[in-house]
């Protein structure tokens, strides 16, 4: 935090979650692309913002990459959890959630996003198709004791977030500087592997 950062105010948050089982069980920041493990990619992305943190669970195959890590708080709850987690290392006001397996995200795309940041507003996020992107999307960290209290039910991203002040924004506002939208991309499936020109890690 050398007081360079393009966003001094947030912290990228990077979440592990699953181990891929459509990919073969593999640690999805592992998958490469153009040469760079995806871990790789956020992690040079990381550089715009005030800090990073990775959320993982099983930290062991990231652990050379040197990036700051917790453990969800609340353990089983999947997505909620690993934003609440998030929330709760942050030492800034805001943090913006990124999955590890999206290696296609930029400062001008997560501008869009953060820029729509104000007083009465918690969380900032696009939607798409009807559906809400939570994984890239910025939250204020003072959310997180309310955020704990939520994932007693067990709830989706989308749930937890309507209970907050949260500003939706049409994908259109994305598309202005990603006009295909690969910011929103991650792979998930072996169709995803082909499509994205993703490899999987050596065994």
């Amino acid at each position: 935090m050398d007081g360079s950062a393009t966003f001094p105010d947030v912290t990228l948050a990077i979440l592990a979650g699953g181990q891929g089982t459509r990919l073969g069980g593999v640690a999805k920041g592992l998958l490469s692309v153009e040469g760079l493990t995806t871990l790789e990619r956020l992690r040079a992305f990381g550089s715009h913002f005030a800090d990073t943190v990775l959320v993982a669970n099983v930290s062991q195959p990231y652990d050379r990459f040197g990036i700051r890590t917790v453990a969800d708080a609340v353990k089983g709850k999947g997505s909620p959890g690993g934003v609440h987690a998030a929330l709760g290392a942050a030492h800034t006001p805001w943090v913006f959630a990124v999955a590890c397996d999206m290696p296609f995200v930029t400062e001008a795309a997560a501008r869009v996003v953060l820029d729509a940041r104000s007083g009465d507003v918690d969380a900032v996020c696009i939607e798409r198709d009807g559906r809400w992107e939570p994984l890239f999307a910025a939250y204020r960290t003072e959310l997180v004791s309310r955020w704990g209290e939520a994932l007693v039910e067990d709830p989706s991203l989308r749930r937890v977030l309507m209970r907050f002040r949260t500003r939706t924004l049409p994908v259109d506002a994305l598309r202005a500087v990603d006009p295909e939208l690969r910011a929103l991309a991650n792979v998930n499936t072996p169709e995803d592997l082909v499509r994205y020109g993703v490899t999987l890690p050596q065994r």
